[in-house]
């Protein structure tokens, strides 16, 4: 995010119960990666350009001409955030080779080991990889993991982060020494594998990705076979959720899976390529804080209440029953399940006719939330939120 004193930025807004802010305007890491070349020691490219792999946008990137720079984030909020900002977005199976890959890792470590050697294969002889990383997201094992990858690594330490830096790469005089039977290895380590007994395929990094999140499987087995209609499922995941409701309710004639990570939306449309049903189903990339663009009989949700450093966010989950208050037809019925601590009441009982809270077990809560026949909408807002990939603690 943007920091108002240095201009350039997204405005600071005051939090309400129905939307989604910026409680701050600095990301320390961003700032930090640039610093090598705001220092001198290292050079932008000349020609080539550079690759973001994990990109954010934020101030630093806006602070001095960054030519032929792009961007590759599978996150959408994020990846919303850079095409605003003007930056040009790169597809995941982009090939190209550039003399400069910078990375802000993601904190699960088997997917940031991958990242790590995705990062090493897009380099162009004699480029370098750059990545930095936030001391309590693991700043030192993170550095430790690309020396073991390529060798020789520089860095520096600023904004409690670490920002390193390899010897150029693919050169036979270079101080690097990359291991390439560790690439090939590392390169496999995020790859979409069986879970659940082979039910589903996931992989590191999406929400839950190895088990089936308890509070989800607690809703599930508490979703009635009546419901019937049109159906969306905010924040699907891998699909675990939209799975069973489609195997309980045989009246769903359309599901629509809402997913903000990339990632994990591919992981659903193959797992729900499984299931058999008569049902239309439609797949979205797509924040949903930003609202919902069709009406519905039917919304089911696992809402995320995290930012991607793990900070406590209720109001992102707040914003989730709200959109789904809005998306709701007259009737329409939501069915969620929260953290029992969770401070979610208040923008039910605004948002809906009627709210019951069907059980109760292992901390969690699961809720029905009926629209009236004549709700007033619950206030929109189309804000700028970045959370984990899936949105929950991982």
């Amino acid at each position: 995010m943007n920091d108002p004193a240095r201009g350039n930025c997204h405005a600071k807004l005051r939090a309400s119960p129905y939307r989604c802010t910026p409680l701050a305007t600095d990301d320390p890491a961003l700032e930090t990666l640039m610093l090598p070349f705001e220092r001198g020691l290292l050079p932008w490219p000349g020609e080539g350009g550079a690759l973001f792999l994990r990109a954010r946008d934020g101030w630093p990137l806006h602070q001095r001409p960054l030519p032929g720079l792009v961007c590759e984030q599978s996150f959408k909020p994020d990846a919303d955030a850079l095409v605003r900002a003007g930056l040009v977005l790169v597809a995941p199976d982009d090939t190209a080779r550039y003399p400069m890959v910078l990375v802000l890792p993601p904190r699960q470590r088997e997917e940031s080991r991958a990242l790590y050697a995705r990062a090493v294969e897009r380099v162009a002889p004699g480029g370098r990889v750059i990545a930095c990383v936030s001391n309590n997201e693991g700043a030192r094992s993170a550095q430790d993991d690309l020396r073991k990858l390529t060798g020789a690594v520089a860095d520096l330490t600023k904004n409690k982060c670490r920002v390193f830096w390899t010897a150029p790469l693919h050169v036979d005089d270079s101080a690097a020494s990359l291991d390439t039977a560790l690439q090939a290895q590392w390169l496999q380590l995020d790859a979409p594998r069986p879970v659940a007994g082979g039910r589903f395929i996931s992989r590191p990094g999406v929400f839950a990705w190895d088990r089936i999140d308890p509070a989800s499987a607690l809703l599930a087995a508490q979703l009635p076979t009546d419901l019937a209609g049109a159906a969306a499922d905010l924040g699907a995941g891998f699909g675990y959720l939209s799975a069973e409701l489609l195997a309980r309710c045989p009246s769903i004639t359309a599901l629509d899976l809402y997913e903000a990570e990339a990632r994990a939306l591919a992981l659903a449309r193959t797992n729900l390529g499984a299931v058999a049903t008569t049902a239309r189903l439609d797949y979205h990339w797509h924040d949903v804080t930003a609202g919902l663009p069709k009406q519905y009989d039917v919304i089911i949700s696992n809402p995320p209440f995290h930012t991607q450093g793990s900070s406590y966010r209720p109001d992102i989950g707040r914003r989730f029953i709200a959109v789904a208050a809005e998306a709701l037809k007259p009737g329409g019925r939501l069915w969620m399940v929260a953290n029992r601590h969770l401070p979610y009441e208040a923008v039910l009982t605004d948002s809906f006719g009627s709210v019951r809270t069907v059980a109760q077990h292992d901390g969690f809560k699961i809720i029905e939330a009926v629209k009236a026949s004549a709700s007033r909408p619950a206030p929109a807002e189309l804000p700028f939120v970045r959370t984990r990939p899936g949105g929950r603690s991982l």
